[in-house]
């Protein structure tokens, strides 16, 4: 900090009454130095060309164009593949959310006064939510083969290590008032926990639960790419193809369903706050 006030000398303004004040610069101009020489860097890594974006921008329109035009008669063979995407992806959150409770006990501080099982319950949450949702299906195909089954596994796993997370940070700043007058009265931690801590942290896990279905709906839809069922397969399928229109079928009803679900629960989530 010495050095860096040695560059950037700072101001010096005496006052009527003879004392004297500096006036200390800020840090905007280095920190934006730093950002363009990141950038810099990254454009020459990423090999970055502003003249191969606008030169093939129009093959981007030429994929669009056609998505526009949806192919309606396409609809029926959309509707079970929706139905298995909305299906695993409520079934991977219920179960994500329900497991990751007793977890979150574990894993928070003022629950469980072990800080071996804390760290290794927190390094779980960790380690799950490093591995993306379509690496953990591509595992789930090749234990559990292709099929839904093996996206609701990866949702499972997904939802699991994010609500599981989000709630144990939320019990960690809860108010131990309540959950200590009830150890002082007898009642295990555990009966203390779900007693006290739990009605006051249970509008934000719902809220957060709801939250995570909301997307995995939207993720779930790439799962097909790997085989784990849902509408990520006719995607792929249509691609590969060059049937647009039909992609554009499947691109509104999976617009249609999110926009449905997210609304729904915004309601809920709004009516919990």
């Amino acid at each position: 900090m010495n050095l860096y006030y040695k560059i950037f000398k700072p101001k010096k303004y005496v006052m009527p009454s003879g004392r004297e004040v500096y006036e200390y610069p800020g840090f905007t101009l280095p920190i934006i130095i730093i950002l363009i020489l990141f950038t810099m860097v990254s454009v020459k890594i990423t090999g970055f060309s502003l003249s191969i974006l606008v030169k093939n921008t129009h093959k981007l329109f030429t994929i669009l164009s056609p998505m526009f035009k949806p192919n309606f008669s396409y609809f029926s063979s959309v509707v079970e593949p929706l139905l298995d995407t909305i299906k695993m992806s409520f079934l991977g959150s219920f179960l994500g959310a329900v497991v990751s409770v007793p977890f979150a006990f574990l894993a928070a501080h003022n629950m469980v006064k072990n800080n071996i099982i804390n760290w290794i319950v927190k390094l779980l949450f960790s380690v799950l939510r490093t591995i993306p949702t379509l690496v953990s299906a591509l595992i789930a195909t090749y234990v559990f083969g292709l099929g839904a089954f093996a996206g609701t596994v990866a949702i499972f796993i997904f939802s699991f290590s994010y609500v599981g997370k989000l709630t144990y940070e939320q019990i960690e700043t809860v108010n131990m008032g309540a959950f200590e007058a009830m150890i002082s009265m007898g009642f295990t931690r555990t009966m203390a926990f779900f007693k006290s801590i739990v009605p006051e942290i249970l509008p934000f896990y719902l809220s957060t639960a709801l939250y995570n279905f909301e997307g995995n709906v939207r993720y779930a839809a790439i799962l097909g790419y790997v085989g784990a069922g849902g509408l990520g397969l006719l995607i792929n399928e249509n691609i590969n193809w060059r049937d647009y229109n039909r992609v554009g079928m499947i691109l509104l009803t999976l617009l249609v369903t999110v926009f449905i679900i997210e609304n729904v629960s915004a309601h809920f989530r709004r009516k919990l706050n």
